[in-house]
């Protein structure tokens, strides 16, 4: 299938690692142009030196999301590098798991700020281009926490933040399809990038996914490919009437909740 994307410019938040880095690899292996962000310049760099050693179809602009002039930096960046922008994905995240009592309230700050902000801000900055486009497609990075509680993993900051970037794909999605810019998200479940590294040992971390495997009927966490195919799609020309829609992505674990 032809997904229509070579050529297209594309923006990652969230881009050096796990669902964001495979994102913008298969976007690159459909000819797509990328420029990713986050926060650390070292982690970009090496991203884009091991999917695209060419550096001629990708470019990276560190800065922190929850700063509206980052989102300004990254659109610029990439409207000059390679002229307009066709796709933006908002794949930022946090995800600490502990009892809501515990949160401060640096804590829930900052998970607005990195994922409420972190899709209000790049949207704000991005829309405009794609109004000269005349389409475009966002596709934000949700999750099941915010469509069902998991016990073993209290996480309502997260939840809330997770369910307001829900809100805001389904808002924008309406808002802005009069200018032909969709806006859908997906909603993984338990997939094995190194968000679990910043909250768990190292050597904890194999033991802990693996408990989670059975968690999904399919029998399996997820992985970020798993993931990334289906920001992909949203994002291509084979999605192109489909908006507002929030796809779980996650081995049929809410159907079981539901």
């Amino acid at each position: 299938m032809d997904l229509g994307l070579k050529d297209k410019v594309a923006i990652i938040t969230g881009g050096g690692t796990g669902i964001g880095r495979k994102t913008a690899e298969l976007l690159l292996n459909e000819g797509a142009k990328v420029v990713i962000n986050g926060r650390r310049a070292d982690v970009l760099k090496s991203t884009l030196k091991a999917i695209d050693p060419s550096g001629e179809h990708s470019a990276y602009v560190a800065g922190d999301i929850a700063d509206p002039a980052t989102s300004k930096q990254l659109v610029a960046k990439t409207v000059d590098q390679f002229g307009g922008v066709d796709v933006l994905i908002n794949n930022t995240g946090k995800f600490g798991p502990k009892p809501f009592m515990d949160y401060t309230p640096d804590e829930i700050q900052s998970y607005l700020d990195v994922i409420v902000k972190g899709t209000l801000y790049p949207v704000q900055a991005v829309a405009p281009e794609m109004k000269k486009r005349g389409k475009g497609a966002i596709v934000n990075t949700g999750s099941m926490w915010a469509l069902a509680a998991v016990e073993p993993t209290p996480s309502t900051a997260y939840s809330a933040a997770m369910a307001g970037r829900h809100a805001l794909t389904k808002n924008l999605a309406v808002e802005l399809a009069s200018d032909q810019i969709r806006v859908n998200a997906v909603a993984p479940a338990v997939v094995e990038t190194p968000i679990y590294n910043t909250f768990l040992p190292d050597k904890e971390v194999p033991k802990v996914l693996n408990g989670f495997n059975e968690f999904h009927p399919l029998g399996r966490n997820g992985q970020p490919k798993d993931v990334a195919q289906a920001i992909i799609y949203l994002a291509s020309e084979a999605a192109s009437w489909i908006t507002g829609v929030v796809l779980p992505v996650d081995g049929g674990a809410t159907a079981r909740l539901r």
